[in-house]
Order: C-alpha cells, then sequence, then structure tokens
C-alpha cells in the first residue's frame, strides 16, 4: 500500500504531493514502483498536527482522487476517519476506507462502509479520536489489549453491517501505541498472534519515530522490521517505499 500524502503537515513528507500535478505525478510513481493499492489521506493524524474542517478534507482530497481514477486501474483506499470524506471518496471510485480510530472518530463511518460493502481497515490506537498524542502509555500485554480493543470493534462493525470478509485490522504503530519504542517491535514480533481473527493485517511501519534516528534513515530501519513483519503473518504493508519495500518482500518470501 503506497501513501500518497496529500497533506502541507504530515510528519515525513507534508507539502510535497499536495499540489494536483505533483500528487497526480507521485501516484503514477507508486504505481510504476510495484504498489497494489494507493492510499490517499487528506488529514494529518500525527501529535501535533492540525484539526481540519470537513471542507478543507474534501478540497485536498476528492479533485485529486477524481484526477488519479482516471489515470490507474489500482485500488485507491481513502484515509479519513469522516464518514462523508468516505462517501464522496467511495462515489468518485475508493475502493477502500483506511479509519485509523476504528470507527470510534464518527458514528456515521459504519453505515457508509455497509452501504457500499467496502473492505475497511479498523486500526487500533490508544487514543480514541485520530489526533494521536506523544504518551508514555504502558501495558500489562500490548497484545491483548489490541485484540481485545479490535474484537470489540468487529463486533460493532458486525452489528452496523459490515461483513468479516470486508475487514482488515491494523495493530497501530509508533505513538498510535505508546511513547516508548519497546511496544511496537513486541508487536511485530508477536503479529502472529492476530492470526486467530483471521483477517488480512495491514501494518504501518514506515518512518515511523519508534525506529529512531532522523527521517533520513528511518526507510533502512524501516525495511528489516518490514521483512520481520511479513514473516510474521502481515497481509499489506503501507510505506512510502514501495520499490524498496517490494524487493523486501519478494526477497523474504523467496528465501
Amino acid at each position: 500500500m503506497g501513501i500518497l500524502n496529500l497533506t502541507p503537515d504530515s510528519f515525513s513528507d507534508g507539502g510535497q504531493h499536495n499540489l494536483l500535478k505533483n500528487a497526480v505525478k507521485h501516484a503514477r510513481k507508486i504505481e510504476k514502483e510495484g504498489a497494489d493499492i494507493i492510499d490517499i489521506g487528506g488529514e494529518s493524524t500525527g501529535p501535533n498536527s492540525k484539526n481540519i474542517s470537513l471542507e478543507e478534507e474534501l478540497s485536498r482530497v476528492i479533485p485529486i482522487l477524481k484526477k488519479i481514477r482516471k489515470n490507474t486501474k489500482l485500488p485507491i483506499s481513502i484515509d479519513t476517519w469522516k464518514a462523508e470524506v468516505a462517501r464522496q471518496a467511495l462515489e468518485e471510485g475508493a475502493d477502500m476506507i483506511n479509519d485509523v480510530t476504528a470507527l470510534r472518530g464518527d458514528k456515521k463511518m459504519a453505515k457508509i462502509a455497509a452501504k457500499y460493502q467496502c473492505q475497511i481497515v479498523l486500526m487500533y490506537s490508544k487514543d480514541s479520536t485520530a489526533r494521536t498524542t506523544v504518551q508514555n502509555r504502558h501495558y500489562k500485554d500490548v497484545i491483548q489489549t489490541i485484540k481485545n480493543f479490535l474484537k470489540e470493534q468487529i463486533v460493532f462493525a458486525n452489528k452496523h453491517g459490515i461483513k468479516d470478509k470486508n475487514i482488515i485490522i491494523d495493530p497501530g504503530m509508533g505513538q498510535f501505541i505508546s511513547n516508548i519504542p519497546s511496544y511496537s517491535y513486541e508487536i511485530i514480533a508477536r503479529l502472529q498472534e492476530l492470526q486467530t481473527f483471521k483477517k488480512p493485517v495491514l501494518i504501518g511501519i514506515s518512518r515511523k519515530s519508534f525506529l529512531g534516528g532522523p527521517m533520513e534513515e528511518r526507510d533502512i530501519r524501516g525495511l528489516s522490521a518490514t521483512a520481520i513483519a511479513i514473516l510474521n503473518g502481515a497481509s499489506i504493508i503501507r510505506t512510502h517505499q514501495i520499490f524498496a519495500s517490494r524487493k523486501s518482500l519478494d526477497s523474504t518470501l523467496h528465501n
């Protein structure tokens, strides 16, 4: 899953792709480098990011999504917690929803996902809103906490008409888990324990703060963690580095 941020304040590539020409160019690059999905987002959710209005998010996302939809056959994911953004994106050709709040941020989101019968990513986060915080949260058992949360949200999704076959789970990473890096590494090491859900597992390691060091060094470090995640059952890798991640994937699965 190749990341296309249409935001001015994203933690790693904010402001690089928020113009139409740049966004379309980057979408072509994502596809050329071997992505299977393009994940388009118009609102940053990292620590200290700013909340934006529905109107602003729509103005960032919809015109670019429409243009990209005309130029690619790849599935397009809309990275949003707002139901109306998801609805309009699906109407314009998006194929799936990536909700970092796992249906908690906007109670209408479940209805939209059920209506369109699209795939939806439910992600664990220590915060109930899309705006994640920098906190040293401690866990007695981080994987068990994630499993309990995902079980509850899957039940909620099912009750609102979302079919099991359309649910993808994401354990969260980095600040979505805790400001303590060891928890993210523990999740990667124990990722196989999420196989009990019998659902595709998406993981977003790319450039997260738990990798440590300056941003330019995180891609290298992230590839090693990505290889371990693949071996431990990750089905979808959400990344900025499509070509390198594809090579890592191929190497990991064929050796």
